[in-house]
């Protein structure tokens, strides 16, 4: 359902708007990582995370006279605020269906973009059905988080970046460490690497405890997290990898890495000491693993994306003097 002509064809909506985000580099990391590690820096990205992508390649692939009636979201965060930033540059509406215990900056970042929040609980709620009845009532279009073509097309467009700054570089062999949840930016990513870059292979990293990826990959059919709480990673948990992710993943993706919520925090307060960027739990995970899981990459080179910086101040507070 999504291929290279897709992820193209965002890319070209997306001209303009979406920022060609750097590739970063810094040698005390290469040391801890004990190979050369390059850091894809999609916490810079417009709304601050990868997301933005995504939703403006959605909501720029609707007919103009089904996107003036508006478009409808469920998300922790970074979705949220992707989406809802994507509307009101467009002049539509946008109703974002948000979690209570999603961070506040996210709630408040995606209200200040001119969202129509609407908070559930996650655990007793069920954001479908919310959704769904919203959807139905307002005539609105829903933008899923990950499992939708124009939302992995457009985080696709990272993977073409990163296939073009690899090369740049002079690398034609690496692991890309992704921070997977539903698994959309991981499988835009591989989809557009198979097409530009076939040395470079994605693999997903996610926190422990919630490693529905990684334990789909391993088994080969897709696998459920018992819980939904109980990470500092909120913006990459998910039930299970997507209907239309996991077959990608499964296809493209090498095994996947998963690391403790301190070795998140651990590499957002090197990320802040190293590279000068602010990187949310979520974000960091793929750096935890470039950083320290060496012993389950090959090469002597790989590239971590870091895929949000929306995080709340204590949280990033602890982060930094935890570490």
């Amino acid at each position: 359902m999504v291929d290279i002509a897709m992820i193209e064809a965002a890319r070209a909506r997306l001209g303009g708007r979406a920022r060609r985000t750097p590739l970063l580099s810094s040698p005390f990391l290469d040391e801890i990582a004990g190979r050369r590690l390059f850091v894809k820096a999609e916490c810079l990205q417009h709304s601050g995370s990868f997301k933005f992508r995504g939703g403006w390649s959605a909501v720029s692939a609707l007919e103009p006279t089904v996107r003036a009636r508006g478009v409808i979201a469920f998300s922790s965060g970074n979705h949220a605020q992707g989406v809802a930033l994507a509307a009101k540059l467009h002049g539509v509406p946008a109703v974002i269906i948000m979690p209570t215990d999603a961070p506040k900056l996210k709630i408040a970042n995606t209200r200040a973009f001119g969202a129509e929040v609407v908070l559930y609980d996650r655990v007793k709620e069920d954001r479908d059905e919310i959704g769904a009845r919203i959807s139905r009532e307002r005539g609105l279009t829903l933008i899923r988080p990950f499992d939708e073509p124009q939302v992995i097309a457009g985080q696709g467009t990272t993977g073409l970046e990163i296939a073009e700054q690899a090369a740049e570089e002079g690398i034609e062999t690496a692991d890309v460490l992704v921070p997977c949840g539903g698994g959309g930016l991981t499988s835009g990513i591989a989809l557009a690497l198979e097409s530009r870059a076939p040395g470079l292979k994605a693999r997903p990293c996610e926190p422990e405890n919630f490693d529905d990826t990684t334990r789909s990959l391993a088994s080969g059919k897709i696998e459920h997290n018992a819980a939904l709480q109980g990470s500092i990673c909120d913006a990459i948990i998910t039930p299970q990898p997507g209907n239309i992710t996991f077959p990608i993943l499964k296809r493209l993706c090498g095994p996947g890495l998963v690391v403790t919520d301190e070795e998140a925090q651990k590499a957002m307060a090197l990320a802040f000491t190293r590279l000068k960027i602010v990187v949310e739990p979520g974000g960091a995970v793929a750096l935890a693993a470039a950083l320290f899981h060496g012993k389950g990459i090959d090469g002597d080179t790989v590239i971590a994306v870091t895929s949000g910086g929306n995080v709340d101040q204590d949280v990033f507070e602890a982060a930094l003097s935890r570490h």
